[in-house]
């Protein structure tokens, strides 16, 4: 039984989203304030957290890079904020899926099971430390952690999917198209844009230049390959 910690100070959705998670077997513990969902955090070990980004007790600021610091659990943002630059800006805070209010409990449900899917695909397939080639880069798939010439580098958990699919894959185009799919399925939301943020953050992390990449190029009029 996964753990979901949801944050999210409305009551009447709070409580639907518990009754509905509880009946589809979800282990779910609801607090109101980001405060409340820090502090619980290691009694509930949450395998999942879904987060309004309006809560009370930060006035209006965006929770997610606070509870970034906290946990590199997946976060599902839900909110009535359907602007795309406010999308954006909160997967590149550290979001992992965006969903807008209103929404069918059956959506919000299989993007649940899309991320705890490629979770499960990144156990099954990284018991152990990808190979390292000719670029001080090192991935732990295990427990999820890049090193760079020793240093270990702080990814979300898109970032991190993102290269360890270019360093598995070293030497091959991806469009942009290839990466939304590998990042969300067809059904959740991500553009290009948000792809092009994504990967300026990974090249800040792990380029000695990120205005002149060595590591992840640029591909024009297709999309990105990590170099061998």
């Amino acid at each position: 039984m996964s753990n979901v910690l949801i944050i999210e100070d409305d009551n009447m959705l709070g409580e639907t989203l518990s009754l509905y998670l509880t009946g589809e077997d979800y282990n779910v513990t609801r607090v109101e304030q980001a405060s409340e969902g820090i502090a619980r955090l290691e009694i509930v070990q949450p395998d999942i957290i879904l987060l309004d980004l309006l809560l009370p007790d930060l006035d209006g600021v965006n929770p997610c890079p606070l509870i970034r610091k906290h946990t590199d659990v997946p976060i599902i943002v839900i909110s009535t904020e359907n602007n795309i630059s406010e999308r954006i800006r909160t997967l590149t805070l550290g979001a992992d899926d965006y969903i807008c209010k209103p929404f069918s409990m059956q959506e919000l449900k299989a993007r649940m099971e899309a991320l705890f899917r490629r979770i499960e695909i990144t156990r099954l397939q990284g018991r152990g430390r990808a190979p390292e080639p000719e670029t001080g880069i090192t991935l732990d798939l295990a427990r999820r952690m890049i090193t760079v010439n020793g240093q270990n580098v702080e990814t979300t958990y898109s970032e991190f999917e993102l290269m360890k699919l270019f360093y598995l894959n070293r030497g091959i185009v991806f469009s942009r198209y290839a990466l939304i799919q590998a990042l969300r399925g067809t059904d959740s939301f991500i553009n290009e844009r948000a792809v092009d943020v994504h990967i300026n953050h990974l090249r800040r992390k792990i380029e000695k230049d990120p205005k002149k990449p060595q590591l992840i190029k640029t591909i024009w009029g297709i999309g990105y390959k990590f170099m061998q």
